[in-house]
C-alpha cells in the first residue's frame, strides 16, 4: 500500500496550524487504569547494612511521581492545552491515591469523578533510580496492582460516572491498561455498557486503547498496534507481519466495530481504515537514541484533539504521529510535548 505524503493531509503548514489551535476548545474524559508512576532516586554511595537483618538498606535522597497508564494520556492532553480534562476511574483509599489525584489536579485534570475505594489499591509503579556516573539506572521495579475481580458495586458507580460526565464533554477516550479480564476499571461488563453509551450518544468521540481487549469493543473507535490487531481477530502473532495481513486485521476490526480503527505500526506509520477504505500515513523520521515508553499514549491525545477539532481521520492520525515523534526522543521518560512543537513540524515526509 502506498504511504500517503503528509502534504496530501494537510495541504500547508498553516493548515496543521489552524487545527492545533483548536485544542484548546476540546473537552475530553479520560476513563480507564490510572497509575501513579513513583520514582526513588537512590545513591549507592550512601548505602549501608541494615543492622537488623544484614541486608543493603537502599538510601532515598529524592522522590518524583506522575501519573501513569491513563494518567499517561491526561499528561500529554494537558501538555497540549486541552480546554478541559476529566478523570474517570477507581483508586485505592490509600496515600497512594492521595498523591496521585493530587498529581492529576497539578496538570489541571478534573478529579471529581475518580472513585476511592477500600477494597482496591492504587495501582502504583515504584521505580528505584540508582545514580551513576552516566545518570539515573531503573533498578528491578516494584509493582503493586488489583489481582481480584471487580466489585459489581463498584462497576456500577464506574458506569454511572462515564453516564454522568458524557454530557460535558466531547470525546470520551477509554484506556486499558490491565491484561488480566475483569480486575480493571474497564471490565467486560463495563465495555458492554460504554458500547451503549456510544451508540446512545453517537454525537460523541469514543475511542478505546486496550493492551489486551481491544477486540471487545464495539462502536467506538480503537486504536491497535499491528500485533494487538492481528490476536484480536484470531491469527498467530507475528513479529513482522506482512501488510496485507495486517490490512485485513485492520478490515475485519472495522466491520466489528463499525467506527475508524488507527492500527499502528511503530516506525511505518499508521493504517488508518474507515469505510471509505484504508489509508497509510506516514511515521516522522527521527534520529538518535529513541525511548519508545508512552508512544502510543501520546499518539491517542494527537489523534483525539484532532477529532474533536474537526481533523479528518488521516489528519488526526498524522498528528498523533507527529506528537509521538516528539515525546519518543525524550530518553529515560515518559515524554509529553507541545502545540508550539507541533506546528513547528516540517511536513516534507
Amino acid at each position: 500500500m502506498r504511504v500517503t505524503p503528509a502534504r496530501e493531509i494537510f495541504s500547508n503548514s498553516e493548515e496543521l496550524s489552524e487545527l492545533v489551535e483548536r485544542f484548546t476548545q476540546a473537552r475530553i474524559a479520560v476513563v480507564g487504569d490510572f497509575f501513579l508512576d513513583q520514582y526513588l532516586v537512590i545513591d549507592p554511595s550512601l548505602s549501608e547494612p541494615s543492622i537488623e537483618t544484614g541486608l543493603t538498606a537502599n538510601q532515598v535522597i529524592g522522590t518524583r511521581q506522575s501519573p501513569g497508564a491513563a494518567g499517561t494520556v491526561t499528561n500529554n492532553l494537558s501538555s497540549l492545552e486541552t480546554g478541559e480534562l476529566f478523570a474517570v476511574g477507581v483508586i485505592g483509599d490509600d496515600g497512594h491515591g492521595y498523591i496521585l489525584r493530587r498529581e492529576l489536579e497539578k496538570r489541571g485534570v478534573n478529579t471529581d469523578r475518580l472513585i476511592p475505594s477500600p477494597y482496591r489499591f492504587t495501582p502504583t509503579y515504584t521505580k528505584p533510580m540508582f545514580l551513576r556516573e552516566t545518570g539515573e539506572v531503573e533498578g528491578e521495579r516494584i509493582d503493586i496492582i488489583n489481582r481480584t475481580q471487580t466489585p459489581p458495586e463498584l462497576e456500577d458507580e464506574i458506569i454511572r460516572q462515564i453516564e454522568g460526565v458524557i454530557p460535558e464533554v466531547d470525546a470520551i477516550v477509554l484506556l486499558d491498561q490491565v491484561v488480566k479480564p475483569d480486575v480493571g476499571v474497564l471490565t467486560t461488563r463495563v465495555r458492554q455498557a460504554v458500547s451503549r453509551l456510544a451508540r446512545r450518544f453517537s454525537d460523541k468521540i469514543f475511542y478505546a486503547d486496550s493492551r489486551g481487549a481491544i477486540g471487545e469493543y464495539r462502536d467506538i473507535i480503537i486504536k491497535p498496534n499491528d500485533r494487538e490487531a492481528m490476536a484480536a481477530i484470531g491469527q498467530p502473532v507475528e513479529d513482522a507481519p506482512a501488510d496485507e495481513v495486517i490490512q485485513e486485521a485492520a478490515r475485519t476490526l472495522h466491520q466489528r466495530t463499525g467506527k475508524a480503527v488507527f492500527t499502528t505500526r511503530g516506525s511505518r506509520g499508521m493504517l488508518v481504515t474507515t469505510e471509505e477504505g484504508q489509508v497509510l500515513v506516514p511515521g516522522v523520521p527521527v534520529k538518535g537514541p529513541l525511548d519508545i515508553c508512552g508512544a502510543g499514549d501520546s499518539s491517542t491525545a494527537g489523534i483525539v484533539l484532532s477529532l474533536c477539532a474537526g481533523a479528518t481521520y488521516a489528519q488526526a492520525a498524522l498528528v498523533g504521529n507527529i506528537v509521538a515523534s516528539k515525546t519518543i526522543v525524550q530518553i529515560g521518560t515518559t515524554g509529553t510535548t507541545t502545540r508550539k512543537a507541533i506546528k513547528e513540524t516540517s511536513l516534507d515526509f
